[in-house]
């Protein structure tokens, strides 16, 4: 595996990738690659000839109380688990690569960005599509694989990608999850053992929710009894936990197809993310 770090050795290694017409796919990481991760890179092997993976803890996307700094790092023991997977190039800009001095342009997908995490973390998503962005006129891939666990960012992207006509494919990739149901994400690591058995009222709470609005129960009850159930399951509070259009990310009051069950709660200093379908 060919393990990049300037963007002119990139551009000619994803050039010779390119050759004979082959497809090239892009997994934009931020390492502490897990399960779910490899999971992205398995489908990106299904989709093109070609799997490219960034890894980038990116700083634009962190608020000045947020984990930056913590964010857990080992690009060795990631670059073992890409390699195992198949992968052919990793893309490892360092902080100077990706943001020159100098840097001033941002990206701001303005309506769809504003609330939920957007609400929550201010300046996060502009973060998100700014470096996403960069990632695709960097490795200009044919198809970009992203999870769904993220599914406001997934949006986000997407009507980004749309608006300033970049062409390739995105797909959302399904949520990996425990066996117990919690959602595989970097940040479960700073879970404490009696933080981590109780990170199951989360996904517990969220799926009871979707099933009892599918089933014609009332939307505001069904979300306030998730949010009550999250935080007497242990967490100490709840950010969100809202039903919206799955496209237009709309908040609704009443439930239409497609729709996404979104929310973000917090336990300890961690602050965890998921959504569940709601009906079809």
């Amino acid at each position: 595996m060919q393990i990049i770090r300037d963007i002119a050795t990139l551009h000619r290694a994803v050039t010779a990738l390119k050759q004979g017409r082959k497809s090239v796919a892009l997994v934009p990481t931020m390492g502490a690659l897990h399960a779910g991760h490899l999971s992205l890179v398995r489908m990106a092997r299904r989709v093109a000839d070609h799997v490219v993976v960034s890894i980038f803890v990116n700083p634009t996307q962190f608020g000045p109380n947020e984990d930056y700094a913590a964010y857990p790092r080992d690009e060795a023991r990631d670059a073992a688990l890409l390699v195992e997977e198949g992968v052919g190039l990793l893309w490892a800009p360092d902080v100077g690569t990706m943001y020159p001095a100098g840097h001033s342009t941002h990206i701001e997908v303005a309506e769809l960005g504003a609330d939920y995490c957007g609400a929550a973390r201010p300046g996060h998503f502009d973060g998100v599509a700014t470096v996403v962005a960069k990632l695709f006129n960097q490795v200009r891939p044919d198809v970009a694989i992203f999870g769904e666990k993220d599914w406001q960012q997934l949006a986000i992207i997407r009507r980004m990608a749309r608006d300033l006509d970049f062409a390739l494919d995105i797909l959302g990739a399904p949520i990996a999850r425990d066996p117990d149901g919690l959602a595989l994400s970097s940040r479960n690591a700073y879970l404490s053992k009696e933080q981590r058995a109780a990170a199951t009222v989360f996904p517990d709470a969220l799926k009871a929710a979707a099933k009892a609005i599918a089933g014609g129960a009332d939307v505001a009850a069904s979300l306030a009894a998730a949010e009550t159930a999250i935080v007497a399951g242990g967490f100490d509070s709840v950010d969100y936990v809202a039903l919206a259009d799955a496209a237009s990310l709309e908040r609704l009051t009443t439930f239409r197809e497609p729709a996404r069950l979104l929310a973000a709660a917090r336990i300890g200093k961690t602050r965890l993310i998921d959504n569940y379908p709601v009906g079809g």
